[in-house]
């Protein structure tokens, strides 16, 4: 559960010569579906200090959806599995040699995204020299002031970037990660009490769960730093986790698989609490036509594995430099902060006008009484789409009905409302929207 920095570099070095006596080399890459445990972090870190590249799958995948993704990595077996799972990567662990290691991870993981709505993309950062893999991870480091003395609690799933990459900066920077395994909200909080950790990261809704489970506001003054991101925080949530959390803890930033964005400290969301921040340090941001840009140090490009058409109209190059977008929407204010519209794939073109369901859920939470909103789209014979809403809520219709009146121009109001107990997320906290287009589209 508790893995020092010490401790892993002895493992690392044992799981690279077990991955060298294998037949890998740099650049080769093999397929991990593992539990969220110590284990999987050494097998990573292991491996991307030496230039092997694990492509970590999300297990919630069902067979043919992990068959098209192993079809199109053609990863190496590892010990004659074509994925590794536990028991593989306890074997990796536990080798008996030791080989030399570069001081930082030369790649990033390699994971797949956005398969729950399309096709699925790998994310291909290619093999850094250690110059450029340096300033990869000390940006990291620096930006969310990693040390010594840090306890980094991991809360998301370890197949999802973000925890993994703040576990890796932690033991960097010469820490300990505290790792309880697969989300569990008790769980977590008996981590915290026992444990104190300094630093960690979670979606909203992992949040949201912490603190109901958590009377106890003394074992949450350890943190110096809890990181969200992954969806839009309720402002009564928000407003509670600045409450119980230390002074100036609580930062927030936007960014995704391929690439990070902005971070929003604490004095900016108090600026401007609708925003997700200003660039990050080596980032430069412009919105074109709705869609967001941003400029990127070379050692943050990446491309979509075997996908040269995708990668070319996701990157363009001009006087300033190399600029990606992923196709979220957004808009900038005078002051350089970044307001996130949506998504190109949740658009709603509603009567031959675009609606952003992000728009519209932030101002209907206005309203305190709303727990948690999401807006989608349902295919309409009238309006081509009509606007719905699915609402955590004690009100009723025809009070959100009045909501919308006062709070919305006509176009953006919600044609229906759905009240539900609970909005369906992926593992990492994300709204699936198209989970509810598809299950209210059906029963209506």
């Amino acid at each position: 559960m508790l893995l020092t920095a010490a401790e892993a570099d002895l493992v690392q070095g044992r799981v690279a010569a077990a991955l060298h006596r294998l037949g890998f080399g740099a650049g080769d890459r093999f397929a991990v579906s593992a539990t969220s445990t110590v284990d999987l972090v050494n097998v990573t870190m292991g491996a991307l200090r030496v230039g092997v590249v694990p492509v970590v799958l999300n297990t919630g995948l069902v067979d043919h959806e992990r068959s098209e993704i192993l079809a199109d990595a053609d990863p190496m077996p590892v010990f004659g599995a074509p994925v590794a799972g536990d028991a593989e990567l306890a074997r990796l662990c536990e080798h008996a040699g030791s080989a030399e290691l570069a001081p930082v991870p030369l790649a990033r993981p390699m994971m797949y995204t956005s398969g729950t709505t399309g096709r699925p993309k790998g994310v291909w950062s290619g093999v850094l020299d250690l110059h450029d893999a340096t300033r990869l991870w000390d940006e990291e480091i620096e930006l969310w002031g990693c040390e010594r003395a840090d306890r980094y609690l991991q809360i998301g799933p370890l197949y999802h970037s973000a925890p993994l990459r703040f576990a890796i900066c932690t033991l960097l920077a010469g820490g300990t990660v505290i790792v309880p395994g697969a989300f569990d909200a008790r769980r977590a909080s008996a981590a915290i009490a026992e444990h104190r950790p300094t630093f960690t990261f979670a979606a909203p809704v992992h949040l949201q769960r912490i603190f109901r489970s958590t009377a106890d506001d003394a074992a949450l003054r350890s943190f110096r730093l809890v990181a969200h991101a992954g969806a839009p925080c309720p402002p009564a949530l928000k407003a509670e986790a600045v409450e119980r959390l230390p002074a100036g803890s609580v930062w927030e930033f936007y960014g995704s698989t391929e690439g990070q964005f902005t971070v929003c400290p604490p004095d900016v969301w108090a600026e401007a609490p609708l925003s997700v921040g200003r660039a990050r340090p080596n980032r430069e941001l412009r919105v074109e036509d709705g869609t967001i840009w941003c400029r990127a140090p070379g050692w943050a490009r990446f491309g979509y594995w075997r996908d040269a058409e995708r990668t070319a109209a996701t990157w363009r190059h001009d006087e300033r430099g190399d600029w990606f977008t992923v196709g979220d929407l957004g808009r900038l204010d005078d002051e350089g902060r970044l307001y996130l519209e949506g998504r190109r794939t949740d658009l709603i073109i509603s009567g031959g006008v675009n609606v952003y369901p992000l728009e519209v859920e932030r101002e209907l939470r206005i309203d305190g009484r709303i727990a948690d909103v999401a807006v989608f789209g349902v295919d309409d014979d009238e309006w081509g789409q009509a606007v719905w809403a699915a609402v955590v809520t004690d009100m009723t219709e025809a009070d959100l009905a009045a909501l919308a009146r006062r709070e919305l121009a006509p176009h953006k109001r919600p044609k229906r409302w759905l009240v539900v107990d609970g909005l369906p997320t992926t593992t990492t906290g994300k709204v699936q929207r198209h989970r509810l287009a598809e299950t209210f589209a059906a029963d209506r």
